[in-house]
């Protein structure tokens, strides 16, 4: 947890500074904006915490091997974001939205810090790049994945600079 907290950290540093106009304007039509980018990174975290929780709880035991998470943060390669955690476009508030934060990761902070970490082994999740990978490999995953789209964030700063 502690490279989650770090990333969530360089995350808000990164935003810093940025007006409400700014964080919603979507620097092409096609791609999002900051504010939909951490609306996503918001969403992904509830979901999966709630599916580890499910996991955890009640999933069978399965066997996956260590997967290279790290690599996640390598932005040459696009991921479509599967479209129950896709952003819904409406205009958000930078205030609501670090609420929202601050909630999903208090979720994923409780469940880490109170879950049996022999069993984060012994049970598995799907990813749809990884494949089946162990509950205490999702947990790392998730700053990964912010890494990624705190560097998408900076990439979006420098195209609404350059308009």
């Amino acid at each position: 947890m502690e490279n989650n907290i770090k990333v969530r950290e360089a995350i808000w540093e990164t935003v810093d500074g940025l007006d409400e106009e700014q964080l919603n304007t979507r620097p092409e039509p096609e791609s999002w904006s900051i504010m939909e980018v951490l609306e996503h990174l918001y969403l992904m975290e509830v979901v999966l915490t709630k599916g580890m929780m499910k996991q955890l709880e009640s999933g069978e035991e399965k066997e996956a091997e260590d997967k290279p998470i790290q690599l996640t943060v390598d932005r040459s390669r696009k991921v479509d974001a599967p479209s129950h955690v896709q952003p819904t476009g409406e205009v958000k508030s930078l205030d609501d939205m670090k609420e929202n934060l601050a909630s999903s990761r208090e979720m994923l902070l409780d469940f880490a810090n109170n879950a049996d970490q022999e069993k984060l082994k012994q049970k598995a999740m799907p990813h749809p790049v990884f494949g089946m990978m162990s509950l205490d490999q999702w947990i790392p995953f998730i700053g990964y994945h912010e890494e990624r789209h705190r560097l998408q964030i900076e990439e979006i700063k420098q195209k609404l600079v350059v308009k």
